[in-house]
């Protein structure tokens, strides 16, 4: 059962529908689930049909992963399920769009996962006002995180997540939970809209720091769940410090959250980088 004082969601990040009931049953609970190209191409389904040799079109690719968010949905009809749209550097708005309000069709409690780049942050403006909700992925920076609350400034709490993830920046030398708390503390002048979701945690100390940092929402793949049932669930208390050593500060930045998302600097090199993954690994099963 959930922690009695546990007030961060817990998501699951994986595109295994089975493997989702597992976790349910494991918790006791689940508040939603994450997905993207790269965990869909991990399903054992649509692997298994890749060691065959199989590949795919890109409308049999599309109807897989619809059959796979449906079963999601099943599973956690009160939680949110997170499906990312198709997008390279040469994605346009529109196009991102387009695929947007047709996956949201798919299910009754969908977020729509756009990239956190110029043409990403156009769509996800536009879907807002035509009630879309959205998850921000590929964030790693405060001003991107600005960015994204300026673009879905009118939103309503729940309609807009944003995914910063830990992990990666780890793997880089900086202090990814660092990011978190920055974050949380410039929305803290802001209308309330935003919903910090912890992306890329990689272990029980980012479960642990994510949700002494004041995460709203943290998505963890099943072998970080198991893990942490393992360990009796357990959350951190005053004592508890995210372990620094060796990982880079990244400094607070005083950011004006009423200036127009256009403003703000994009640009990051993890961003391209996951970009160019996601693309790559759903692009490897086309025909």
């Amino acid at each position: 059962m959930k922690p009695q004082n546990l007030n961060t969601k817990i998501f699951l990040d994986g595109g295994d529908p089975k493997e989702t009931e597992e976790i349910k049953t494991l918790l006791g609970f689940l508040d939603g689930q994450t997905t993207n190209p790269s965990l869909v191409v991990k399903n054992p389904e649509i692997s298994t049909k890749v060691e065959q040799g199989q590949k795919f079109t890109s409308e049999e690719l599309l109807d897989a992963y619809k059959e796979i968010i449906t079963k999601l949905s099943e599973t956690l009809p009160e939680g949110s399920i997170s499906i990312e749209v198709y997008s390279d550097h040469e994605t346009t708005a529109e196009q991102m769009l387009s695929q947007a309000k047709e996956m949201n069709e798919w299910i009754p409690n969908a977020h729509i996962k756009y990239p956190t780049t110029f043409e990403g942050l156009k769509a996800a403006e536009q879907s807002i006002s035509l009630g879309i909700k959205v998850n921000m992925t590929l964030v790693f920076s405060q001003s991107q995180a600005a960015a994204v609350y300026a673009a879905t400034r009118g939103g309503r709490r729940g309609d807009v997540f944003i995914s910063p993830f830990i992990g990666r920046l780890d793997d880089k030398g900086e202090n990814g939970m660092q990011l978190i708390e920055n974050i949380k503390k410039m929305y803290s002048s802001g209308d309330g809209h935003m919903e910090i979701l912890a992306a890329s945690a990689r272990n029980t100390n980012h479960i642990m720091g994510a949700i002494k940092a004041g995460a709203d929402i943290l998505t963890l793949p099943g072998k970080v769940i198991r893990a942490w049932v393992d360990e009796g669930m357990k959350l951190p208390d005053e004592s508890f410090m995210y372990p620094k050593a060796e990982l880079k500060d990244i400094p607070y930045q005083e950011l004006d959250l009423e200036k127009t998302w256009q403003e703000f600097d994009l640009r990051h090199d993890l961003t391209d980088a996951g970009l160019e993954k996601f693309a790559s690994d759903w692009n490897a099963l086309i025909k």
